[in-house]
């Protein structure tokens, strides 16, 4: 999952956070072609609450319909858990995930202002919400 993330992401999660991901309040789910993981998300959930902690495919399967697969699961996965609500950031220059996001239902609920480093400086995070 880490090599993943680093080959996806400009500033991932590092392996140690993605290994504490493992535990009775997470759920992770992978995208497999044969034994070979290309693609992952993270659902972290406490009571009604429902965040998606990171969603990734790796660019070389990136543009195929992975990333939605691995969100409708997550939503899918969430709504099971008899989530109320489902949370997320995401990088304001992620036009195409936050695109994707509205498409399926989440809405804009907030601004985290230089939430995300980047090699360019600080850049904010849109916080998005899908109420159940």
């Amino acid at each position: 999952m880490a090599l993943i993330a680093a080959s996806a992401h400009s500033h991932p999660m590092s392996e140690s956070t993605i290994k504490s991901c493992f535990g009775p309040l997470y759920t992770c789910l992978g995208l497999y072609e044969g034994d070979e993981l290309y693609g992952f998300a993270i659902l972290h959930q406490i009571f009604e609450d429902a965040t998606l902690m990171d969603i990734c495919v790796a660019p070389s399967h990136q543009g195929r319909g992975f990333g939605k697969a691995l969100l409708d699961r997550v939503i899918e996965q969430a709504r099971a858990n008899d989530a109320e609500v489902l949370l997320l950031e995401v990088r304001e220059s992620a036009v195409g995930a936050r695109a994707l996001y509205v498409k399926v239902g989440f809405e804009q609920s907030g601004i985290r202002k230089g939430y995300y480093k980047t090699n360019a400086g600080p850049e904010d995070a849109i916080l998005m919400t899908l109420t159940f």
